[in-house]
């Protein structure tokens, strides 16, 4: 920043904040207040130690979103046919009043489960957020399932590590060798950059980069690994195959800290590179030398993504690759081990918040990422309960995120469906609701974030009064509690800052009042707990070769009433290794199609602004090989359409050489009109649940491709 810059600032009025979006970093931030409900620009606070000043640029433009001209400011009642798009405003006590008449008409007709209350991640505040949980138990509404983002991941890591943390990401600045797999950092989660690049000019370290195209975070790397979609499991098992073969595994470390060494060195025999190689599209030479920098670089950080475990083998894929840093030993030593998520660090006392005493065990659960057959009541989805029959959605935007999209939305146009969406834009899903009320964004109102990619517990306080319209989540559940006839119930008739006050103090973090004076709390483990080295999470303390897929203690394991795991659990491996349980190419659908997320994007918010749709290209498009574009007699720019059993959508082709042959990678959620046809990515992705406890394989689909 220069000095003319640096005078600038210094008359502005700073207010400080946390992002509240679905990102691992949950940037501090510093915040332009221009008036009174008015930001300028947003910037990254220099002082806390992960943010150190660095944020993403669709988040620095927030002044674009917060005072978009197309946001919802009044409560909108359907007048026509659904989806037509026809509204009447109303008042928010008649809008609200028409929301609990139907649920109660709804409740009954068919019982309490017939109604869904259905959220997600579109804030990360635990008060705006997971408020919607205490209204939920205490009508005995249906249970949810929350699958679709980290199940899978999740799921892998703690099979080996038992428990959901790992070195601090801050160390990455001290290692020699940053390994950053399955995870487009310069667009999702800049942070990491930062102190991954921050090591290299100190230490010289080594930047390694395994993903499955020539992406922005590739770009950055001295080591690009370019793979085939859903085989990073074979790729570890190659790596730990010469780790072993060669005298690079840690055996002292080895013998103390895991369970089975001798019968993973043995299982992985045949294991070799030359196995590998056509599996993953690498050749013999990049697995070997991938394999011999991690076995020489004791401080070796491996910073593990969501991305690649957004596979039918996903859980599989994470497992495998967190081995390979238990047989180096990497764990041992500052700058090294692995990293996927702090998220159990933190132990905030919700309990209050989400009325968990006031849960019914007896109650059904409906797992989130298959709203579409849940919609449209199939049996496997239901679990023996009645039809949903009235939807009450906040942060989140399922028909266009959804997987199996076709089927969301014949579900959302049933005309026996009431759907009540509060939201900040006219969202995909919002266009097919009876109502939709506007709700305020995160610097108009008080909330507390946890960082699940560091170790911050932040404070995000209202900083700026809304536009006349926009109320909280949480106003919204206090109104409906009241007319609902839940209002006595504990948790209820609190503030945001009763809230926040009482998960600090039960956690002896003080209040809100000394959280905005400190601006975040540091929550780091000390060294060797976070490592490991006073032993892993599960009872032995070992980590596990050979995970308990199923039966034991993981992250998101559903409820007992919907069975033991999902899918093909049965086929999953007893060591790490590469299964088949992805949509592999065939003859009638030769291509693999992933679903990346794009810079200017975050899952389907900032669609909205014209600034990140222009960053983006303006539309939709696919990235196709050349060589592949040639032989189906397709140029840059042409029209083509993909499809498979699902359905089909048109984009437009983007030639790219960064990729593998028989790979098709369509960037970024754009939203569902923005698409030639009305229908968006997800048309083609599945909603099956993979093994063993679910997610949303939004990566993993077979497809075929043709000039439209």
């Amino acid at each position: 920043m220069n000095q003319h810059a640096d005078i600038q600032q210094a008359k502005l009025k700073i207010g400080h904040s946390a992002c509240p979006h679905d990102c691992p970093s949950t940037c501090a931030l510093d915040v332009e207040l221009l008036s009174d409900n008015r930001i300028g620009r947003i910037h990254g606070d220099r002082k806390n130690s992960y943010t150190a000043g660095v944020i993403c640029a669709k988040v620095a433009r927030y002044a674009d979103r917060i005072h978009h001209p197309d946001r919802l400011l009044k409560p909108l009642v359907r007048s026509g046919a659904k989806g037509e798009g026809a509204w009447k405003e109303a008042s928010w006590d008649a809008a609200l009043d028409l929301v609990a008449e139907k649920f109660v008409a709804a409740e009954e007709k068919y019982g309490s489960e017939t109604v869904w209350p259905y959220f997600y991640a579109g804030t990360m505040g635990l008060v705006q957020r997971d408020g919607i949980e205490r209204l939920r138990h205490a009508k005995k509404y249906s249970g949810f399932f929350s699958s679709i983002c980290t199940n899978l991941a999740w799921t892998g890591w703690y099979m080996g590590a038992g428990a959901l943390h790992g070195s601090d990401p801050r160390e990455m600045a001290k290692s020699d060798c940053v390994v950053i797999w399955g995870t487009n950092a310069v667009a999702t989660q800049v942070n990491v950059m930062t102190h991954a690049v921050k090591a290299r000019k100190e230490r010289g370290a080594k930047i390694v980069v395994i993903d499955i195209y020539d992406n922005a975070t590739m770009r950055q790397a001295d080591m690009g690994l370019i793979l085939k979609p859903g085989t990073d499991g074979a790729l570890a098992c190659a790596v730990m195959h010469v780790l072993f073969r060669d005298g690079l595994a840690d055996w002292s470390y080895l013998e103390r800290y895991t369970d089975d060494p001798h019968g993973l060195e043995a299982h992985l025999k045949d294991r070799t590179p030359e196995w590998a190689s056509p599996i993953t599209g690498l050749s013999v030479q990049e697995i070997e030398a991938f394999a011999e920098l991690v076995g020489m670089t004791e401080r070796t950080f491996f910073r593990l993504g969501y991305g690649f475990a957004r596979q039918r083998n996903g859980s599989v894929n994470m497992h495998a690759a967190l081995s390979v840093a238990a047989v180096t030993g990497c764990w041992q030593y500052e700058g090294g081990g692995a990293f996927h998520t702090n998220s159990g660090i933190f132990k905030l006392d919700k309990g209050l918040l989400e009325g968990t005493k006031l849960r019914d065990p007896a109650i059904r659960y409906l797992d989130h990422s298959r709203i579409g057959p849940v919609l449209m009541g199939h049996d496997d989805a239901l679990y023996g309960g009645p039809p949903v029959t009235a939807l009450l959605i906040q942060n989140t935007n399922p028909v266009n995120v959804a997987p199996e999209q076709r089927l969301v939305v014949k579900g959302f146009m049933r005309d026996d469906l009431f759907t009540c969406v509060h939201e900040q834009f006219m969202t995909d899903t919002a266009k097919l609701a009876d109502v939709v009320l506007p709700a305020t964004m995160f610097l108009e109102h008080d909330d507390i974030y946890r960082g699940g990619g560091n170790q911050h517990i932040n404070l995000g306080p209202k900083l700026i009064d809304p536009p006349e319209g926009p109320r909280t989540n949480h106003f919204v559940i206090e109104e409906l509690a009241k007319r609902l006839g839940v209002a006595d119930r504990p948790g209820f008739g609190m503030t945001e800052r009763e809230h926040i006050d009482l998960m600090l103090d039960r956690r002896g973090l003080g209040d809100f009042a000394s959280l905005k004076e400190a601006k975040w709390l540091d929550v780091q483990p000390e060294f060797e707990t976070a490592h490991f080295l006073k032993g892993f999470g599960h009872p032995d303390g070992k980590f596990r070769f050979k995970p308990h897929w199923v039966g034991g203690a993981a992250p998101g394991k559903p409820p007992r009433n919907m069975g033991v795991a999902f899918g093909p659990y049965d086929q999953l491996p007893e060591f790490p290794d590469h299964v088949d349980l992805i949509e592999v190419a065939d003859a009638e659908h030769p291509f693999r199609l992933a679903t990346s997320p794009a810079r200017s994007f975050l899952n389907s918010s900032f669609a909205e602004t014209q600034s990140s749709r222009t960053k983006e290209g303006g539309r939709p498009e696919l990235l196709v090989h050349p060589d592949d574009a040639a032989a189906l007699g397709i140029a840059n720019g042409d029209r083509v359409e993909i499809g498979n059993a699902r359905g089909e959508v048109v984009l437009h082709a983007k030639l790219f050489a960064g990729l593998n042959r028989g790979v098709v990678i369509a960037e970024g959620l754009w939203p569902n009109d923005a698409h030639e046809r009305g229908e968006g990515i997800n048309v083609l992705t599945g909603a099956d649940a993979p093994a063993p406890y679910g997610g949303a394989a939004v990566h993993d689909n077979k497809v075929w491709l043709r000039p439209a």
